[in-house]
């Protein structure tokens, strides 16, 4: 039963749809429409590992959406629901994700369907190089041809052995470390990457809150400070995302997980709910919260913004219309079905795509790749640089005016910028950029179209742009 449902939903089928939706909103004709839409490389693999005593056939993809620039970027899930249609899916709206932040990147991703819980540390290993190695073998990894990144099951560790794989079966190849983004730090990986999605997550939202006229017409104060947010999953992007919201002024007053959720509307300490669930593994019984037993009735309570950054397809038909809040924020990847889209329009509500929302992960990824083409780290060059600038500068005021500034300001106002510090500053500067490109598509369609379209025609137009400046049409 579960199969028929597979093949009758089909996932990339419905990014199509979202981008037919937005394709007569843009000026281009229909043979390089359907050149941006079609996947050009599919790479499906089958591979015998020996794991214990028996060798067992590991079924794994790679697909390649689009070469209009590269190298291409995506991630690699782990995960026994990873099926072609679902990777030629994720793969397309990387493409869009992509030119929607400005990354020259096409889009890719990649998969291997296993359980990873299955499997020792060991075996996990064998699995990811000898992945590896076929993408090698095929053509389908290298700092300029396709650099994956972790995704669902995965993360540096297994980007570590990806990098090792890569650079054993490349000798010599100086720009080796760029092949794959997601590493750890101390071999190659940049800092400030694991929180980047929810700290994306966090800029983008407040770029939407810093909006006086979006926020007149929901009836909302502008800024961050004193809105009230609820946060489903407290996985790497869910937990940054509440944290940044928190340290900021914003009031949690709902955290919502598999095993269920609670609510207080005066508010939830985002650092305490964690050491709590880590001592009982679970959030319920938090002091002065309300316990909610299913999971998903934690998204309907009273809100100004709520962030759904855990599963897809939470918001639907069935709950759409009891849904409070006045932003809805995707940190997950499709946690809004097509129908619950059309309700929550209709109720005014502001609904931030993730294809432009999460897209921090793929932001800093550049960065990182930057970093390791460049072979050195951000902030060596300039870091002593800028601090004994401004150290002269301070000295010069201190010398006129007569007064001294004191220690915490001298320590702020001398702080020369670390990798992260330039980092975080990209990463806030591409969400603000973006978010405005997606509104002003928005306000020229003049309410033709919901955000996700304008988002969806943004991408379009850039990406149709490398297409005819490429020259590639005989």
């Amino acid at each position: 039963m579960e199969k028929a449902t597979h093949e009758e939903y089909s996932f990339f089928q419905g990014v199509e749809r979202n981008f037919d939706k937005a394709a007569k909103y843009t000026r281009f004709e229909s043979g390089i429409l359907e050149q941006i839409k079609a996947c050009n490389s599919v790479y499906r693999m089958k591979f015998p590992v020996r794991i214990g005593d028996n060798i067992e056939v590991i079924e794994a993809y790679r697909v390649q959406h689009s070469h209009h620039k590269l190298p291409c970027k995506g991630g690699i899930r782990y995960s026994m629901d990873v099926n072609q249609d679902e990777v030629m899916a994720l793969a397309a709206l990387m493409t869009y994700k992509c030119a929607i932040v400005n990354v020259p990147f096409g889009g890719a991703k990649g998969g291997i369907k296993i359980n990873p819980k299955k499997y020792s540390p060991f075996e996990l290993e064998k699995i990811t190089r000898r992945y590896a190695s076929e993408l090698v073998k095929k053509n389908f990894i290298g700092p300029g041809i396709d650099v994956p990144a972790p995704d669902y099951g995965t993360g540096a560790r297994e980007m570590s052995w990806i990098v090792d794989t890569y650079a054993s079966l490349k000798p010599g190849e100086v720009d080796a470390l760029a092949c794959i983004t997601g590493k750890p730090v101390t071999q190659g990986g940049v800092r400030g990457r694991t929180e980047a999605t929810g700290l994306g997550v966090y800029y983008g939202i407040r770029e939407v809150c810093n909006t006086a006229e979006d926020m007149k017409k929901l009836g909302l104060e502008k800024g961050i400070e004193g809105k009230k947010v609820i946060v489903q999953g407290l996985g790497n992007v869910g937990y940054h995302a509440a944290k940044f919201f928190f340290d900021n002024g914003a009031i949690i007053v709902g955290l919502a997980e598999h095993e269920g959720g609670i609510y207080n509307e005066k508010g939830l300490d985002i650092y305490k709910v964690v050491e709590h669930r880590k001592a009982t593994g679970h959030l319920h019984d938090y002091p002065g919260a309300t316990n909610i037993k299913n999971s998903a009735e934690t998204l309907e309570q009273p809100c100004d913004i709520l962030i759904p950054a855990a599963l897809e397809n939470v918001i639907n038909g069935d709950n759409a219309a009891r849904i409070q809040a006045k932003i809805i924020g995707e940190g997950a990847n499709g946690p809004l079905t097509p129908e619950a889209d059309e309700i929550l329009i209709k109720k005014g509500v502001i609904v931030v795509p993730d294809m432009y929302l999460n897209a921090g992960g793929v932001t800093v990824s550049y960065f990182e790749w930057l970093k390791n083409l460049s072979h050195v780290r951000f902030g060596r060059m300039d870091k002593r640089f800028s601090e004994n600038q401004n150290d002269s500068i301070l000295k010069s005021v201190e010398g006129l005016t007569g007064k001294r500034v004191s220690d915490i300001e001298r320590s702020q106002i001398l702080h020369g910028p670390d990798e992260v510090d330039l980092v975080y500053s990209g990463l806030e500067d591409t969400m603000i950029g973006s978010y405005h490109e997606i509104r002003e598509a928005l306000m020229r369609l003049d309410g033709k179209v919901d955000m996700r379209t304008a988002a969806f025609t943004v991408a379009i137009d850039k990406v149709g742009v490398s297409y005819e400046e490429l020259g590639i049409f005989p």
